[in-house]
């Protein structure tokens, strides 16, 4: 139950999904209580731009960070998800340009750079975000919310009139006591629909999209010849990506997360009212792993 980062850096180049630039990726160690810091490496001196709920600013069809003085680092939360995936606490993410690369559209190219890497233990206990009572986010027939629970669980409800949803369950129920978020979650890719790709491109967004880094929809079929790599990989991906905005509060939560319908707006809101009121959390650490919950005994071991 100590923190971790990684045992040495690693790089990656790949090309933004909104933006279309070509951007490299480095992962960097960094020191105990950091935290995840996102450092722009292509401006006339490097930013840096913490990962914090407060931060995001921009959460169309991404979460992207903003800093005081209008630098951004966007679509954070596959990268993000990987990082609570194996567990990471900090880490010196550096880009040169203003959006994490899309890769393959899921978790899976950063799991693997992070494999490849190595990850490390850190003589500092890790520190949880413990939710003491429920807390709710409501939009018409969308919602979220975190309930108190001894472990971490996932429960995301999807709604679209389409046939290539109706093939398999709109919801997947995860407790990760029991699931491997590697084996269940982070293979499942990001998704689009061909009609919305005109709207997105006026206003600047999806450019760099394509079928080797999204699930693209028609008005009938999935257009990826390769197909979906889960039956229900579209409410997979959402919980991937769930797990990621939750993630930017730095720290690793103890509660049920559930929604219907719901985006990173959402999320990111929820994470807010969940700090703006001292009464719904506490931070807890664990000196022995066996006094921690069991869905954090399933974590990808360190070195």
């Amino acid at each position: 139950m100590f923190q971790r980062t990684l045992k040495q850096a690693i790089s990656a180049t790949g090309v933004g999904l909104h933006s279309g630039e070509r951007v490299k990726l480095t992962l960097k160690p960094a020191a105990p209580d950091a935290g995840i810091v996102f450092r722009r490496t292509d401006l006339p001196e490097p930013v840096e731009v913490k990962a914090e709920p407060m931060l995001v600013n921009d959460t169309r069809l991404s979460s992207t960070l903003v800093n005081d003085t209008g630098v951004r680092v966007g679509t954070i939360e596959h990268l993000m998800s990987a990082f609570a995936g194996f567990g990471i606490d900090n880490l010196i993410v550096e880009v040169t340009a203003a959006e994490i690369p899309i890769m393959d559209g899921s978790a899976a190219p950063f799991i693997y750079l992070l494999q490849t890497a190595g990850v490390v233990e850190q003589p500092v206990p890790k520190r949880f975000i413990r939710v003491l009572k429920p807390v709710e986010v409501v939009e018409g027939d969308k919602w979220v919310r975190l309930d108190p629970k001894d472990g971490f669980s996932v429960t995301l409800s999807i709604e679209f009139n389409h046939p290539a949803f109706n093939l398999a369950p709109q919801k997947v129920e995860i407790d990760f006591a029991g699931h491997s978020y590697l084996d269940e979650i982070s293979r499942a890719r990001t998704f689009g629909f061909m009609h919305e790709v005109e709207y997105m491109r006026q206003h600047g967004l999806g450019l760099g999209g394509s079928l080797d880094n999204a699930i693209v929809i028609d008005d009938e079929y999935v257009l990826n010849p390769e197909g979906l790599r889960f039956p229900d990989e579209f409410v997979r991906h959402k919980i991937l990506d769930a797990i990621g905005d939750l993630y930017i509060v730095g720290h690793p939560l103890i509660a049920a997360f559930s929604g219907h319908k719901s985006g990173h707006a959402m999320n990111n809101t929820l994470l807010r009212r969940l700090l703006e009121d001292p009464s719904a959390w506490e931070y807890v650490s664990f000196q022995d792993p066996l006094d921690a919950p069991s869905s954090f005994h399933r974590l990808p071991e360190a070195a």
